[in-house]
C-alpha cells in the first residue's frame, strides 16, 4: 500500500463517511459520544444547503449563506475528523479506501456520495448547458445570467439580443419551476431598472418538461396549480417535449421545433455517483447502490450508502426512495443507531421512510405544498404555502448566522422588491460568440 492518509490511530472502530452531504452530515451528527473514530472526506469543506442553490444563481442569495464549513459544524465533536480528498476506489477485501490524499483503512464504510447530473449520454448539451447542482454551478448560472444582460445593451440585432436574455429550462421538477419563478420576478422587477434601454416584454422563460405535467413527484393540484402560477408569470411551459440538441445557441426539440437562447439550464434529471471497486451487481439503473433495509449494501457486511446513491428496493418503493433531503436525513439518523446497535450487540432497525411531503415556490405569494403530518395529507397553494416554504427551508439551514442572513435577504427582497446581489464574481459560461453569424431559429 502507498503513502497513507494522516489520520490518529484510535483504539475504537473507524467509520469513514465519504460524502458531506444531507444524509453524511445527519449520521456523523448521530455518531457523536459513540466510541468509534468518524472520519469524513469530502471533496469540498463545507455542506451546501442545494433547496437553495437557485436563490444564488439568481441573485437572491450570497454563495456564503447557505454553505458551512464541516469543521465548524463538527468543532465539538471530539470523534470526528476532516479530510478534503477525492476518494478514488475502496479495496472491500483489505478494507481500504484510496483517496487522492492517501490511502485509508476502515472498520465500517458509508456511501453518501449523493448524486450528478444525468445529461443522458448527451455530451454536446452537458458541454453547452449550464447545470444547477452544486455552489459553482450556481455561481457559474449568475456570472453568465449578468454578462449575458450587459452584452444584451451592445446588440441591434433582434434575434442576437434575444439569445442573450431568452432562458430555456429543462426540467419541470422542483429546481425547474423555482428557477423560473426567479426568473420571472426578475424580469419583472429588477431587470427593468437595471437595464433601462432594454425592452423586457421580449424577455422569454421556457420550461422544457418530458412528461405530461411540471411537478410529477407531487399532487396532481400541485402540478395544475403550479402551471397556473407560471403562465399567470408569463413562462412558458412545454409539456411532453425534450431537447435533442443544443450547440450554445439553437435548442433543437424532439418535434423539430427550435427556439434560441445562450442560456440553456439543465435540471432535468440526476444519477448517483458510486465509487469505483464495488462489485458491479450491487450498481442499479441510474448508478444507484442497491442496499438492504438497514442500509447495507448489498453484498457487503460493513459497507453502507446512504441518501441519493443508494436504492433501497421495497414494494412500496420499487425505484428506490426519492433522491431528497428528507429521506437522506433520516437514513443517516437511523444508520448512525443501527452503527451502535452493532458495536453493542443489539438486533439492527428497518428503515421506513416518513413522508413529510413536498413543496415548491413559484416566485412570490406563489408556492404549491404536499404536506403530510400524522398520517393525514394537506394540500396547499398559495400565499399560505409560500409562508411555509420559507419556514422549512429557513430552519433547515446549518449555522444560526446563514438562519439569519437568508432571512434578512428575503425580508429586504419582500419589502424593496429587488435581489440585492447581483455581482459578476468569476467567469460567466461562454458558448458561441454573440458577433457570429449563426442560422435563423423560431423565437
Amino acid at each position: 500500500m502507498g503513502n497513507k492518509a494522516r489520520i490518529p490511530d484510535s483504539e475504537n472502530p473507524r467509520v469513514v463517511i465519504v460524502g458531506g452531504g444531507f444524509a453524511g452530515i445527519e449520521l456523523a451528527k448521530s455518531l457523536n459520544g459513540v466510541n468509534v473514530q468518524v472520519v469524513l472526506i469530502d471533496k469540498t469543506n463545507h455542506h451546501t444547503f442545494q433547496p437553495l442553490l437557485y436563490q444564488v444563481s439568481t441573485a437572491g442569495l450570497e454563495a456564503e449563506s447557505i454553505v458551512y464549513p464541516f469543521r465548524k459544524i463538527f468543532d465539538e465533536q471530539p470523534n470526528f475528523f476532516f479530510r478534503l480528498a477525492q476518494v478514488i476506489s475502496v479495496d472491500t477485501q483489505t478494507q481500504v479506501v484510496e483517496t487522492s490524499i492517501g490511502f485509508l483503512r476502515y472498520d465500517y464504510l458509508v456511501i453518501a456520495t449523493g448524486a450528478t447530473t444525468n445529461f443522458y449520454g448527451n455530451k454536446e448539451i452537458e458541454k453547452n448547458s449550464i447545470p444547477i447542482k452544486n455552489i459553482v454551478d450556481a455561481l457559474s448560472l449568475r456570472n453568465t445570467i449578468l454578462s449575458n444582460f450587459e452584452k444584451a445593451l451592445q446588440i441591434e440585432d433582434d434575434e442576437q439580443l434575444n439569445s442573450l436574455i431568452d432562458f430555456v429550462i429543462v426540467g419541470g421538477g422542483p429546481t425547474g419551476v423555482e428557477l423560473a419563478g426567479a426568473l420571472s420576478e426578475l424580469r419583472k422587477h429588477v431587470f427593468p431598472n437595471d437595464y433601462k434601454e432594454l425592452d423586457f416584454l421580449k424577455m422569454d422563460i421556457h420550461i422544457i418538461q418530458s412528461g405530461p405535467r411540471i411537478l410529477n413527484g407531487m399532487s396532481e393540484e400541485a402540478s395544475l396549480k403550479a402551471l397556473q402560477f407560471l403562465e399567470n408569470l408569463n413562462v412558458k411551459v412545454w409539456l411532453n417535449k425534450r431537447v435533442e440538441s443544443y450547440d450554445g445557441y439553437t435548442v433543437v426539440l424532439d418535434s423539430g421545433e427550435k427556439l434560441i437562447t445562450r442560456t440553456l439550464i439543465w435540471a432535468a434529471g440526476v444519477s448517483g455517483a458510486p465509487i469505483e471497486g464495488l462489485d458491479k451487481k450491487c450498481i442499479l439503473k441510474g448508478s444507484r447502490i442497491q442496499v438492504d433495509e438497514y442500509s447495507k449494501v448489498v453484498g457487503y457486511n460493513n459497507i453502507f450508502a446512504i441518501g441519493d446513491i443508494a436504492a433501497m428496493v421495497t414494494p412500496d418503493n420499487p425505484q428506490g426512495h426519492p433522491m431528497m433531503a428528507q429521506p437522506a436525513i433520516q437514513q443517516g439518523r437511523l444508520l448512525g443507531e443501527n452503527l451502535t446497535c452493532i458495536l453493542t450487540g443489539k438486533p439492527l432497525k428497518p428503515f421506513h421512510y416518513k413522508d413529510q411531503g413536498s413543496m415548491a415556490t413559484i416566485g412570490r405569494h406563489r408556492a404549491v405544498a404536499d404536506l403530510k403530518i400524522s398520517k393525514r395529507e394537506y394540500k396547499m397553494q398559495g400565499w399560505f404555502a409560500w409562508f411555509i416554504w420559507m419556514f422549512v427551508h429557513l430552519i433547515s439551514i446549518i449555522g444560526f448566522r446563514n438562519r439569519l442572513f437568508v432571512f434578512l435577504n428575503w425580508i429586504w427582497s419582500y419589502i424593496s422588491y429587488d435581489k440585492g446581489i447581483r455581482l459578476i464574481i468569476g467567469n460567466p459560461k461562454s458558448n458561441k460568440p454573440v458577433e457570429e453569424e449563426v442560422p435563423k431559429a423560431l423565437n
